[in-house]
């Protein structure tokens, strides 16, 4: 550790910061997509160790060879290969713990083990059917507002995942590329994921057999398994199926403590009465099962072996099931986030944040995204770039690009782009190379610096609040989403605040529809002026008030809706990383609170390229750039 001192801040660099753990760096999709050879294999982990990339997900990708299928010998063979390779580097690797996505069925090997795995859901018939046949339950017969008889019917759906093999020309690309794929796959039937029998079984075909395969390597070069976005329902539900699975009315009950089966047909019915509230209580019902019946044997088994569990859910706001991750995960996908308006609109807006803050509150020491998912091709490198600062300075730490591709062979290029490894056209490029040095930097910064943040934003378990979040990014106010479970687990609340995992919140901002009422009756212990409840999320008049108790971290002269600010303390140099998230040029004069120097270090080089006095600091930042700077008191 170099002399840290507030009034030294060129010397205030931790040697963790100079030269970080190679844990911390870009951690891909590697798609396996091709035949497989041991030579190329080992060569292209080379090249992302020459160009600072030091881990890899291993995850098998449609367009393998059939005789090289999961779990296969031909399959685990060439895993140990690289992950030997791995160890020899002094590189980590995550196990992706399914063959294709979404995660749950083992491409097929639950319910090929038992047919009675096979993902259910609920199904509304017309009228009252009897004679059902086998495999299929009559739940209820309902009478709608309108006059009209369903039937609810529990039974299977015939859903899947995808899978892993081409079954036509797979040489040839098509004339129609991505996002049309005109080339067949395979397909593998959907698990039930709301069974716990279902789930064991999936366990014992992905991650045992990983651990009988390479159990020398857990813990040490394999350090986590990805599980990714486990649907309830798979995917193509022919049927208008709602999430269910045999029994599922009855723990539906208990868990909202009174007889759903009235309210069953405004699953499907616009016009029941109350629908909205009662399809957000049953999703709430089926993502708490979800969490018993599927995170939390995941979450268990990895512990019990020694890696992590990380991954995502399936939908943006689930921060609930995050508590069951040893690495809590997001997934920014299909262009959600770009510069502008979609950096802080709409409910995928929420995932870094939540995320980072799940895993504060969990104690957790790592938070990962995987980013760039189906953005397309030919996507400049500065939305590459701009899409990791949004996750930076929200907090992420585990940075996973989608995707490196082992080939771009044929209709492979196509197959859910961009392409952003060895065969991009930046991969030689000095400003690549930059790139991951910066990320690698701050990645590990934001894993090993303490947040300063002063308030929690409330939530519920699938429920973020998406305009108050703006608002408090948009008046450079820092927060972390706090899920209201807390509130009557963990959390200490006083007079001064609450105090959680070693967080002083010295204010809270709830939507009072998005929680529950024992949420509110806890934050009502609270002084008033330091809780804003509100009515609806297009209430604002709580952000002025707000800065009388909650300090901005920094502020900006004239104010700049567009940057967005991260204030981390480690040891006693305090951090701020500051990022244009909009389309136009920022010039503005900082300040920040206790502090009157401010000194920006290059990220890809850690030289000092800039000493600015407070609060005449006046910093410039182009569309899409992040700065860091030390703060500091004049000598």
């Amino acid at each position: 550790m170099h002399d840290a001192s507030p009034r030294n801040p060129m010397a205030a660099l931790p040697d963790g910061f100079v030269d970080p753990s190679k844990a911390y760096s870009l951690t891909p999709f590697w798609f396996w997509n091709d035949t497989l050879d041991e030579r190329e294999i080992t060569r292209q982990i080379d090249g992302f160790a020459d160009h600072g990339v030091f881990g890899f997900v291993l995850h098998p990708r449609v367009g393998l060879p059939a005789d090289c299928g999961w779990m296969s010998p031909k399959l685990l063979h060439f895993m140990r290969v690289a992950i030997e390779h791995a160890e020899r580097r002094g590189m980590h690797v995550i196990l992706y713990d399914e063959g294709m996505y979404p995660s749950g069925s083992a491409s097929g090997h639950v319910v090929a083990e038992d047919p009675a795995y096979a993902c259910r859901g609920l199904v509304r018939y017309d009228g009252v059917v009897e004679n059902l046949p086998e495999g299929r339950c009559r739940v209820a017969v309902c009478q709608c507002v309108d006059g009209s008889v369903v039937t609810i019917v529990d039974q299977p759906i015939d859903s899947w995942i995808r899978g892993l093999h081409y079954t036509g020309d797979d040489n040839v690309r098509s004339p129609n590329p991505w996002p049309t794929r005109d080339t067949p796959e395979t397909r593998s039937p959907a698990a039930d994921l709301l069974n716990p029998d279902a789930v064991a079984c999936f366990i014992r075909h992905s991650y045992q057999r990983y651990f009988d395969a390479f159990a020398d390597h857990f813990g040490k070069t394999i350090v986590a398994v990805f599980t990714d976005e486990p649907m309830v329902l798979g995917r193509g539900n022919p049927y208008d199926a709602r999430p269910g699975t045999t029994g599922i009315l009855e723990h539906v009950n208990d868990y909202l403590g009174y007889d759903f089966t009235p309210h069953l047909s405004a699953l499907w019915h616009d016009d029941e009465p109350d629908a909205q509230r009662h399809r957000r209580n049953y999703r709430h019902a089926i993502n708490r099962r979800l969490e018993h019946t599927y995170y939390q044997p995941l979450h268990d088994w990895c512990a019990s072996h020694g890696v992590a569990l990380t991954g995502h859910p399936a939908a943006p706001q689930e921060i609930g099931h995050l508590r069951h991750f040893h690495w809590p995960g997001q997934d920014v996908i299909l262009g959600d986030i770009c510069p502008g308006e979609p950096a802080v609109t709409g409910v995928e807006s929420t995932q870094a944040k939540a995320a980072a803050s799940a895993a504060v509150h969990l104690g957790r020491a790592r938070n990962a995204n995987e980013f760039m998912g189906a953005y397309g091709h030919d996507i400049p490198l500065s939305l590459y770039q701009f899409v990791a600062h949004w996750l930076l300075v929200r907090g992420c730490n585990l940075l996973i690009p989608h995707a490196y591709f082992y080939s771009i062979r044929g209709p492979r290029i196509d197959e859910c782009p961009p392409q952003l490894g060895p065969h991009s056209p930046w991969w030689t490029t000095d400003t690549l190379r930059r790139f991951h040095a910066a990320c690698h930097r701050l990645c590990w910064l934001n894993a090993n610096a303490t947040p300063v943040v002063d308030v929690a934003l409330v939530c519920g378990a699938a429920d973020l609040p998406v305009a108050p979040a703006r608002r408090l990014f948009e008046a450079q106010i820092d927060f972390h989403y706090l899920e209201e479970r807390h509130l009557n687990e963990d959390a200490i609340l006083d007079r001064n605040g609450i105090r959680l995992a070693g967080m002083h919140y010295r204010a809270a901002v709830a939507v009072a529809d998005s929680i529950h009422s024992s949420s509110i009756d806890a934050l009502a212990t609270l002084p008033p002026d330091r809780c804003w409840l509100l009515k609806n999320e297009e209430d604002d008049h709580f952000v002025a008030r707000l800065q009388e108790v909650a300090s901005p971290g920094l502020t900006a002269d004239p104010p700049q809706p567009w940057l967005r600010m991260r204030r981390l303390r480690h040891g006693d140099t305090h951090w701020i990383l500051t990022f244009n998230e909009g389309d136009v040029p920022i010039c503005s004069r900082l300040s920040v609170d206790g502090f009157d120097t401010l000194t920006r270090i290059d990220l890809a080089t850690t030289a000092v390229t800039q000493r600015l006095v407070c609060p005449e600091a006046e910093v410039k930042l182009e569309p899409g750039e992040l700065a860091l700077f030390i703060a500091g008191r004049a000598l």
